[in-house]
């Protein structure tokens, strides 16, 4: 599913941003030429959103997300390099935040999309393996992974894209974690 939403093109890492709002906008200046629609309608869109209830949902993450009017979905992950207030749930900075735009056309398929991804995100291997890459090419293997696979067992078939040793590290915090 990812692959069809996202190239490593979508992905952004060490992105510097003081607040939800700044880094709304530079997603939303990100994705404006994919989306084929002004970044001042992308960000009236996530910022409309936020309005009704904030898109982390813990742990880092962050889905801030919109119904467009687009011809296509279209997403971007980005990695702050440091984490921001975004009114969390858990009171949790935010780090990683996975934009989704989607056709406002085409709910029908918008809402299992975007529990899709949040599923996905709940993988705690995943966000540290994501926290960890070092480049959007590494961080685009991670998110190709199914979320299930993410145990000790993956770090062969992903050896290509990220090292040994930084999986085995990751996936031992993980697995001690509660």
């Amino acid at each position: 599913m990812i692959e069809n939403l996202l190239s490593e093109h979508d992905i952004a890492l060490h992105v510097i941003a003081k607040g939800k709002r700044p880094a709304l906008t530079k997603i939303s200046t990100g994705l404006a030429q994919r989306a084929g629609i002004t970044e001042k309608t992308i960000l009236a869109g996530l910022l409309a959103r936020e309005k009704v209830g904030s898109t982390a949902f813990g742990n880092g993450i962050a889905v801030p997300h919109a119904l467009l009017d687009l011809s296509h979905p279209v997403a971007s992950l980005t990695r702050l390099s440091a984490p921001i207030d975004f009114d969390a749930p858990d009171d949790s900075q935010v780090d990683l935040l996975f934009a989704l735009l989607w056709p406002r056309r085409d709910i029908q398929q918008f809402l299992p999309t975007l529990a899709s991804v949040s599923r996905m995100f709940r993988n705690k291997f995943l966000r540290e393996a994501l926290r960890e890459a070092r480049s959007p090419a590494e961080a685009f293997a991670i998110m190709c992974f199914e979320p299930m696979q993410f145990t000790d067992s993956a770090v062969a078939h992903i050896s290509c894209a990220v090292s040994h040793s930084s999986i085995r590290s990751i996936s031992r915090r993980c697995d001690s974690e509660p």
